[in-house]
């Protein structure tokens, strides 16, 4: 028995009525997997603009994949002009319940080298240009954001990749900086000072919308160097950069598939609350609710606005 969830083109996606869909999240080629059966793009269209780029929709030993390349096909997109509403509504829009996102960073940490996998639980947004909420005038929310992070999808990464062997870290505090230049030295210096571990460019306000769809989230975040603050960034060549981008690209393939099967079948309401994230969210009286915003968040809180 299947699930039917409907795009803005009114075509039919199906859902087995058991199954959570995991949404992944990344590079151009993170869906380029072995063993990926019943495979196709398809565009999904959203009420919030043009997504990255069409969906791809794969199964792996039976659980539903839907990849959606961050910055589209070819790295057409700067960190700043990706739609992540538009993204994370549609993800929402084919059943989508996981998200697992999977984004370079550097790190901010002598114990974080290149090649190191974090398994972020905390963010700091220092974004400046970016729309960051579903919501605004006509249908207020305000969801908890104290933990950002699945700590079950979490906990499932972190376990997978130390299964695998990978230098893997649980937990960890990732700077979102707007780009697309990287860090002035005394903003290294800064963030370190605050505490963080990594610095990236696209997991806010990534993180933020998942929350606000009630979608469980995570990150893996990939050390591909260390940032300006470290005494031998300036001597990195770009071939070693490189080198550990794709070592990074393929590990991260590898988790993916690794991972797909431990998700299969999950059923039930996420113990951390994530897909209950709107139950008390909503200020906005019904009354006083602006349709057309009703409307346009049919996917992203139609559990509670419908209800």
């Amino acid at each position: 028995m299947a699930s039917l969830h409907s795009n803005q083109r009114g075509e039919i996606l199906n859902t087995p009525e058991n199954q959570t869909a995991i949404g992944i999240i990344g590079g151009s080629g993170v869906y380029d997997i072995d063993g990926l059966t019943n495979t196709r793009w398809q565009r999904v269209e959203s009420s919030f603009g043009e997504p990255s780029d069409e969906l791809f929709f794969g199964e792996l030993d039976g659980q539903q994949l839907v990849f959606l390349p961050r910055h589209g096909r070819g790295h057409k997109l700067t960190p700043a002009t990706v739609n992540y509403r538009a993204n994370i509504d549609a993800l929402k829009r084919v059943g989508v319940r996981e998200i697992i996102s999977v984004s370079a960073c550097g790190s901010l940490r002598e114990e974080l080298p290149p090649g190191t996998f974090v398994v972020v639980d905390q963010f700091i947004d220092r974004t400046i240009a970016r729309e960051k909420t579903f919501f605004g005038p006509g249908l207020v929310g305000h969801v908890a954001l104290g933990h950002p992070v699945c700590g079950r999808l979490a906990a499932v990464l972190f376990e997978t990749a130390a299964g695998l062997d990978y230098q893997v870290v649980m937990g960890g505090t990732y700077l979102a900086m707007e780009g697309p230049q990287f860090s002035t030295l005394a903003e290294s210096e800064l963030y370190r000072s605050w505490g963080c571990h990594v610095i990236g460019m696209t997991n806010m306000p990534e993180a933020k919308l998942a929350r606000e769809a009630e979608i469980c989230y995570a990150t893996v975040a990939m050390v591909t160097d260390f940032d300006c603050w470290h005494p031998d960034h300036d001597h990195v060549t770009v071939d070693a950069i490189i080198k550990v981008l794709m070592d990074n690209a393929d590990k991260g393939r590898a988790l993916v598939k690794s991972t797909a099967p431990k998700l299969n079948n999950r059923t039930g309401l996420c113990p951390h609350g994530c897909q209950e994230a709107l139950s008390s969210a909503i200020i906005t009286a019904p009354e006083a609710r602006d349709p057309d915003m009703v409307a346009r968040l049919d996917a992203v809180a139609g559990r509670v606005l419908n209800g």
